[in-house]
């Protein structure tokens, strides 16, 4: 059978962190990745091409992927998901957002949680295959001085294979 089991899966220890430090956009047509056994292993740009990173305050940015499964048709599909709030409103802003909105992405999420090895940032990959699409967006400010000014922005996708983490990075 092609779809055996080949481990379980420990309690961890409570060293989890939960949160987005940051996220990363980069065009889906001008990459091409490479994995290696759920790992990414490397990434390669058309010429000129590159990532584009928004640095996320705390508490303002997070992923969920879920997963969907089918009995009847023996289909499993994967539905990766970012959500990011930006503060301010500008005209360059706006004008930004346009453009991410009309592409299709692979977006790269830093998490606060380290990888054990090394220390680093666990990085996931998300819409390596089909891309991920502005979904839904606002921009608005609350009535009050402490209220949210600023965009608040979904990215959504189907792929057929789970996110990537990227492998150990320098």
């Amino acid at each position: 059978m092609a779809c055996e089991l080949t481990k379980g899966r420990a309690l961890d220890c409570k060293s989890s962190t939960g949160g987005v430090k940051a996220v990363y956009f980069a065009q889906l047509e001008d990459l091409t990745l490479t994995e290696a056994s759920g790992a990414l292993t490397d990434l390669e740009f058309v010429s000129g091409s590159t990532l584009f990173k928004y640095n996320l305050p705390r508490g303002t940015g997070n992923y969920t992927e879920t997963i969907t499964g089918s009995a009847e048709n023996g289909t499993v599909f994967y539905e990766p998901s970012v959500t990011i709030m930006l503060h301010g409103i500008s005209a360059a802003d706006q004008n930004e957002i346009k453009l991410l909105a009309q592409n299709r992405l692979v977006v790269f999420v830093q998490l606060n949680q380290k990888l054990s090895s090394n220390g680093h940032d666990v990085i996931l990959c998300l819409g390596r295959e089909n891309g991920l699409e502005l979904t839904t967006g606002t921009g608005a400010s609350g009535a009050g001085f402490g209220d949210m000014n600023g965009y608040t922005l979904t990215f959504a996708g189907a792929e057929r294979a789970p996110l990537a983490v990227v492998a150990d990075y320098t």
